[in-house]
């Protein structure tokens, strides 16, 4: 987001304030917060007793269906880990947020139609992405029991892991012409 923001708000301004020394530091603190999130969830999981087994209903290991799988009451251990990543992860949606309203404001300012439109579509990729991705994670990680089912977090814990990176180059190359132009012969040539 801070990218795109720097390209549409800033752009005589894009190599000073995206160098080498920006995107290392942006690096850094998306390995360091991410490293802080998996410590603290190794930690816990390796800390709980398990006795129901080892059999998950996911596809991979997520935390709160191996929290499940505890003896012991791991609320207290869900409720601080959930604060954990829901700290985490609102820095960085907020994050977002902030750098599209700024997007919003400088791409109102352009005069041009062909100029609004273009900024638009630079932006529009990314908020797709982002946005299947929080909704999904959020629905999955904070839906009620009363609604939860074996089969629906199998689905929602899907689309949220596989689909926003198995989707992303596809959406992201369709600002290309040459690929555009391809599939509309693919597609029409098929019906």
């Amino acid at each position: 987001a801070y990218d795109r923001y720097v390209a549409i708000c800033k752009p005589l301004q894009y190599g000073t304030l995206l160098g080498s020394r920006a995107c290392v530091h942006m690096a850094a603190a998306d390995w360091g917060s991410a490293f802080l999130r998996a410590v603290l969830h190794t930690a816990n999981t390796f800390s709980i007793p398990i006795c129901k087994g080892n059999a998950l209903d996911q596809f991979f290991c997520e935390i709160p269906q191996i929290l499940k799988l505890s003896c012991s009451d791991s609320d207290l251990r869900e409720i601080g880990l959930v604060v954990v990543s829901a700290c985490l992860g609102l820095g960085c949606f907020l994050f977002i947020v902030v750098s599209y309203v700024q997007i919003l404001r400088g791409v109102l300012k352009i005069p041009s139609e062909q100029g609004r439109h273009k900024a638009f579509s630079t932006c529009l990729p990314h908020l797709a992405m982002v946005s299947l991705f929080v909704s999904t994670s959020i629905f999955a990680h904070l839906n009620p029991p009363s609604i939860s089912s074996p089969v629906l977090n199998l689905v929602v814990s899907f689309l949220y892991s596989v689909v926003p990176p198995a989707v992303n180059p596809l959406i992201y190359s369709m600002r290309n012409k040459e690929l555009k132009d391809s599939l509309k012969r693919l597609i029409t040539g098929c019906f």
